[in-house]
């Protein structure tokens, strides 16, 4: 890691990460960690995975309530990933594991290293992940910072939502671990294209429009399963549970896309469009 071999670097561990500091082959296991926790430990349904490209740069910006959404949604992603995780879980037990498997150490008091490092991992074509709140919340993005925007601008890279459901339930504590074959959910998005929410940034907002956002169903999960999954006679116990079900998932991404198109308009309004580091808080 930073510093090796030279005077110690005293500045935070996020602060002097490098781009040369990650292991790119990392993501190629860890991700099978992420897959048999999913679906080995936890009970997780993925849905909307054709949403990623399956090649080129792609940001994967989450909602985050739990404590385990970051190894919950390594294993969803259906590319290897480096996600952009708090430095404090590098110095922890497990900080070993994070190095080798390629996820990128950031100082949530200045992310300038670490979107540095994105930027080079998105340039390489590869997949990165972002918790844009910054902090574990009420998974509704409404902390979302700037990096997300300055990301995607800086590199064209497409901006994919995602919402995680499950990992922490409404009065648990921040520190919820789900139980083995605890029932969580990923649902992706379609892909927020960043560059032409920048370019009408200037302009205000139509009101209700975020409402109108939220209110719309994402196609993949709003399409009825069957007559009684759209509340017509004769639907089980069952099938009206998974009706509600997937209107809870399809709110939530909702929510998520909502919140993180809001954002990234706040961000190119308020820091313009070549956005500069640090513009993270």
């Amino acid at each position: 890691m930073p510093g090796s071999g030279r005077a110690a670097d005293e500045r935070p561990l996020g602060q002097r990460v490098r781009p040369e500091d990650i292991a790119r082959r990392g993501p190629v296991w860890s991700r099978r960690v992420g897959q048999l926790l999913d679906h080995v430990y936890w009970n997780t349904t993925v849905l909307g995975k054709e949403h990623v490209p399956a090649t080129g740069p792609v940001i994967i910006a989450s909602n985050h309530i739990g404590i385990v959404d970051g190894p919950v949604l390594h294993g969803a992603v259906p590319r290897g990933s480096h996600f952009l995780v708090k430095q404090e879980f590098f110095a922890s037990r497990i900080g070993f594991l994070m190095r080798w498997a390629g996820q990128v150490p950031t100082d949530r008091a200045s992310g300038r290293a670490a979107l540095v490092v994105a930027q080079r991992l998105l340039e390489e074509g590869r997949v990165v992940g972002i918790f844009p709140e910054g902090n574990r919340g009420r998974g509704d993005l409404a902390s979302a910072r700037a990096g997300v925007a300055w990301l995607a601008l800086r590199t064209g890279a497409p901006v994919v939502p995602v919402a995680c459901l499950g990992t922490r339930p409404s009065g648990k504590d921040v520190g919820y671990v789900p139980p083995p074959r605890g029932k969580l959910h990923v649902v992706f998005g379609a892909p927020i294209d960043v560059a032409a929410l920048a370019s009408d940034a200037a302009a205000p907002r139509a009101a209700g429009e975020t409402a109108h956002t939220a209110d719309g169903a994402p196609s993949a999960l709003s399409a009825p399963t069957g007559a009684a999954d759209a509340g017509v006679g004769g639907a089980t116990p069952a099938r009206r549970a998974a009706g509600s079900g997937r209107a809870a998932m399809a709110a939530a991404l909702a929510t998520v896309q909502a919140g993180l198109a809001d954002h990234v308009r706040d961000a190119v309004r308020r820091t313009g469009v070549a956005l500069p580091a640090d513009a993270v808080e």
